[in-house]
């Protein structure tokens, strides 16, 4: 509840869910932008606002708790526009009803452009094929997934993904599924883009130009498998596409913790007790794949060159987007 101009209360859910969103316990875009939709919809039902407008302004409050976490990952933004732009009646049972139908509306239709982006996606990899993965995308999983149940036989070859390792998750999903896994460092991407057949990533964020805002070390592993002639395909749902840049927005970088890479006992053992400067330490979590390097992006409404990405995101969002958590 508001008054006067006292912080609107925030459910647990809401802090939860930011808290495992901001630490990675949370990850992945589509699994993401599912937790901050249902959290929300948590904020909603357990909201006991007297006024449509301190309503409204808990459900604001709570998507920018949610929204300020992960920068760089926009299907929470855009996960948070539906919930909100949906959000609608004089009262608060109407707003609080269609919240909640917005979320659960939402969260359903992520849940089947996920499959169908996978089936798409299949039609691009052949029996036999050696598949390179780099960091865990559920997206990319799905093209993988349904690859398999078309009856091809794959391989893959997982990138570790470093600092945090999440190409163990994509490994470990892999052999569940059966499919021989090598497991390599990243800097040996380079010596074994030769016995892959394809490059397979997802995306954190497309930009209007069709850039591609991916784990760091994506766009280093698609130089390289454009040199080797390897194709890269890359999965994104359409709520990865970025409609901020439609206005000449940049998609801004997130800096992690630098202790993700160098522990403050690693720090001194490099720099010393009584070194004058501490260390520099910096670790972004993402970088920009420039469009000339992928062949292809693959979405729940078909695949499209890079470039003409441009198109759908107009259709999708018209020509940019307000941020309705800061009204």
């Amino acid at each position: 509840m508001t008054d006067g101009d006292a912080e609107p209360a925030l459910h647990e859910a809401v802090v939860e869910t930011a808290e495992n969103i901001a630490t990675m316990e949370t990850r992945g875009a589509a699994t993401i932008a599912d937790a901050a939709a249902a959290a929300l919809a948590d904020q909603a039902a357990a909201s006991d606002a007297e006024s449509p407008a301190a309503f409204r302004a808990e459900l604001r409050a709570a998507a920018r708790e949610l929204h300020d976490t992960r920068p760089t990952a926009v299907s929470l933004p855009n996960a948070l526009r539906f919930v909100l732009q949906g959000t609608e009646g004089d009262t608060v049972a109407d707003l609080r009803s269609s919240a909640i139908t917005a979320a659960e509306s939402f969260r359903e239709d992520l849940d089947r452009a996920q499959d169908r982006l996978g089936r798409v996606g299949a039609n691009r990899l052949q029996d036999g094929d050696v598949v390179m993965t780099h960091c865990h995308s559920t997206d990319a999983l799905a093209c993988i997934e349904a690859a398999l149940e078309q009856g091809k036989e794959l391989e893959a070859i997982v990138k570790e993904t470093r600092p945090r390792k999440q190409g163990h998750i994509t490994a470990r999903q892999l052999r569940e599924w059966e499919v021989p896994v090598t497991l390599i460092v990243d800097n040996a991407a380079r010596r074994y883009l030769d016995d892959a057949d394809h490059v397979l990533v997802g995306a954190d964020s497309i930009a209007a130009d069709g850039s591609v805002i991916n784990k760091i070390g994506t766009s280093g592993l698609a130089v390289n498998a454009r040199d080797r002639g390897t194709p890269i395909t890359v999965a994104a749902q359409t709520l990865k596409l970025h409609p901020d840049t439609l206005t000449g927005h940049t998609v801004e970088i997130e800096d992690r913790d630098v202790r993700e890479v160098l522990s403050v006992e690693e720090q001194r053992e490099i720099t010393g007790d009584d070194a004058d400067e501490e260390l520099v330490v910096e670790n972004p979590a993402f970088d920009v794949t420039p469009p000339r390097y992928v062949d292809a992006i693959v979405t729940e409404h078909g695949q499209f060159p890079p470039e003409s990405i441009v198109t759908l995101m107009r259709e999708l969002y018209g020509a940019g987007v307000d941020d309705p958590w800061d009204d």
